[in-house]
């Protein structure tokens, strides 16, 4: 970059938390920028509030919305003595509004202008910049079909859905905006043609005040499950020269066609050789990370210097080398994907860049996204990127709520990835394969011996052979129950099968076929749990003791949230059928939808809009015919 006319930055407020606003924060660090942070009650001792040099509570606002709040956050940057705002991605980011309060109270916004931001906020309107028409709502016939529901504002997968029947488009539509309302503030929809087996190709765009725009390469954004980014990586690979010149040359006219200054992408959907412009985010992105490692930037410096007047250089930095991240997630595959909240006690992950909102024994709770990090691996090539980053994740050590940390270790290695065959149907081909538990068998024995090791030698161990010691487990995320046997011996700890080379209360070394094995263990607390590498653990009695049991075809709240909505016309007594959707919940930002198990006729209904329900409580009861057998509850997330 070179200089040009500046206005120096002293204080930056992040408009944001979590992951980012810890990122930029360390950035600020490194340009000797003071930071501030905001937060909502629920976020008080979060580590984005503890990693600001001034922090602000933003008060009133629910918890859910108190980062949508503009006129607090301003205020809070003007009581801190801030003399600039980074919005961050996701809540305000790509509110035109909040860009002009911010500026008109003498604020440097870190983000384009207003202008530029209204021009591409709604997707609709972004389309018609670029020549394209937008399908009309009303319009919809069933030779459209598929078709794509669309937040016009906003993105993460929000507030969008597939729609395949005619008949089901309605009721989509209401959930989108529904959802998109919730997520930013704005419940406007559009529709547009889903071009199955595709892939989601985006480039990163920086602009300044002086007619300079850079296109710095292009990301992959395939994989991709229920609309939200799982992996990503840069730069796309396996492109024609002449598509990836095509595909700049349209992100660069999208910048110039709105006034751009900063940071922003611009996203494709690649197929059949052709580029299909799909929005513009003026904003930061969430995989921003492996282009800065392919390029050897730090983007929020660049915005920060931009916003300065700062000028770019005429050609931006060479690309070199293979970046890709993987998103890691609270949330349990065997419960249908569900997010998951609690302590999380410890989280490494090691060689790689790891860019993450939380700290060893931070809560994750139930009020925002549940991204617990990005992990991001660079390499010379891809293949050595791809590699280096699975290899980090099933070294990583994830002890709490359950993660999808499984899913991206397999999906990193998959064939169709690992060759760059991959399109935006990967998951729906093979995620029940990816996503299938796979506990250590050996874990449980490592268990009982590190839980036996200190026990007095005599209080085990006996002269003549006797029965062995039993201890029952069960694994997470499957809920399979598993029996260890063991005994105490002259020599020590002892079980068949295995040879028990050594064994203390944190790490356990098994002789398994011929191959030596350390198996590490840790406990927190009294939390009931132990973990053997990342295998989770809960000792269960030898003689159960009597437990209540639930009345068939109860509908039980599978994490904690609050009730949005019900069916119409939902009622004690109303005939539902099977998979007719009953209850919407809202967790994380998420809305969930809980479906009747079976037909029959509703004889409870305790959930109600707005009722707060923790995790396994009673939401309703529908009576099935006794030779129906009740499914599991159908509960669907709706926006991951």
């Amino acid at each position: 970059m070179t200089h040009s006319m500046t206005s120096s930055i002293s204080t930056l407020l992040v408009a944001n938390r979590g992951e980012i606003a810890v990122r930029v924060f360390r950035t600020c660090r490194d340009l000797g920028i003071a930071t501030v942070a905001v937060y909502s009650d629920a976020d008080a001792d979060a580590l984005h509030v503890r990693e600001a040099d001034f922090a602000v509570r933003l008060p009133g606002a629910a918890p859910a919305d108190t980062y949508l709040r503009g006129d607090l956050i301003v205020k809070a940057a003007q009581a801190a003595g801030a003399d600039a705002v980074h919005p961050g991605y996701g809540f305000l980011s790509e509110n035109a509004d909040f860009a002009r309060a911010v500026v008109d109270a003498g604020l440097v916004w870190i983000g384009p202008p207003p202008e530029a931001i209204e021009s591409m906020a709604s997707k609709t309107r972004a389309k018609e910049l670029m020549g394209i028409a937008p399908m009309s709502l009303d319009d919809v016939t069933e030779g459209d079909l598929p078709v794509l529901v669309k937040a016009a504002a906003g993105g993460g997968g929000r507030g969008m859905r597939v729609v395949r029947d005619l008949s089901s488009l309605k009721g989509e539509l209401e959930a989108a905006r529904a959802e998109a309302a919730s997520a930013f503030g704005d419940g406007e929809v559009f529709v547009e043609p889903y071009l199955e087996g595709g892939r989601h190709v985006e480039v990163q765009i920086m602009a300044d005040a002086y007619g300079t725009v850079w296109a710095l390469g292009t990301r992959d954004c395939t994989l991709q499950r229920r609309h939200q980014k799982v992996i990503e990586e840069s730069p796309a690979p396996g492109l024609a020269a002449d598509l990836v010149e095509e595909l700049h040359a349209q992100a660069v006219r999208a910048a110039r066609v709105t006034g751009y200054r900063g940071a922003g992408t611009v996203e494709f959907l690649v197929a059949g050789g052709r580029a299909h412009f799909l929005e513009m985010n003026t904003r930061l992105q969430v995989e921003h990370p492996v282009t800065e490692a392919v390029f050897g930037v730090d983007l929020v410096a660049s915005q920060i210097q931009v916003a300065e007047g700062v000028r770019l250089a005429e050609d931006p930095p060479p690309a070199r080398g293979h970046a890709v991240e993987a998103r890691l997630y609270a949330e349990d595959p065997a419960a249908r994907w569900a997010p998951q909240t609690g302590t999380l006690h410890r989280l490494s992950v090691p060689g790689v860049r790891l860019d993450t909102g939380y700290a060893d024994g931070d809560t994750i709770g139930v009020h925002y996204d549940p991204m617990l990090a990005k992990a991001i691996a660079y390499a010379p090539t891809r293949a050595g990127a791809v590699r280096a980053l699975a290899g980090a994740l099933e070294r990583a050590v994830v002890h709490g709520p359950v993660t999808n940390r499984e899913l991206l270790v397999r999906s990193l290695r998959h064939p169709e990835f690992v060759e760059a065959r991959m399109d935006t149907g990967f998951y729906d081909r093979h995620l029940a394969e990816l996503a299938a538990p796979a506990p250590d068998p050996h874990a449980p024995l490592a268990a009982a011996l590190a839980d036996a090791h200190g026990r007095s030698r005599f209080g085990g161990w006996r002269n003549l052979a006797s029965q062995p010691q039993i201890k029952l487990f069960r694994s997470e995320p499957d809920g399979a129950e598993h029996e260890v046997r063991y005994r105490h011996t002259r020599e020590g700890l002892s079980a068949e099968g295995v040879r028990v080379l050594s064994v203390s209360g944190e790490l356990v070394v098994l002789e398994v076929g011929g191959v030596r094995r350390k198996f590490r263990v840790s406990r927190y607390g009294d939390e009931g749990r132990v973990y053997v590498g990342n295998t989770a653990l809960t000792a269960l009695p030898t003689l159960p003791e009597p437990t209540t049991r639930q009345e068939p075809g109860s509908l039980l709240a599978p994490m904690p949230g609050t009730v949005v909505r019900l069916a119409e016309g939902l009622a004690e007594g109303t005939r539902v059928t099977a998979g007719q959707p009953l209850i919407w919940l809202e967790a994380m930002k998420m809305e969930h939808r809980i479906s009747a198990p079976a037909s029959g006729t509703l004889t409870a209904l305790h959930a109600e809009p707005g009722r707060q329900v923790e995790v396994g409580a009673l939401l309703a009861v529908v009576d099935v015919a006794d030779d129906v057998q009740v499914a599991d509850v159908v509960q669907e997330e709706q926006s991951v």
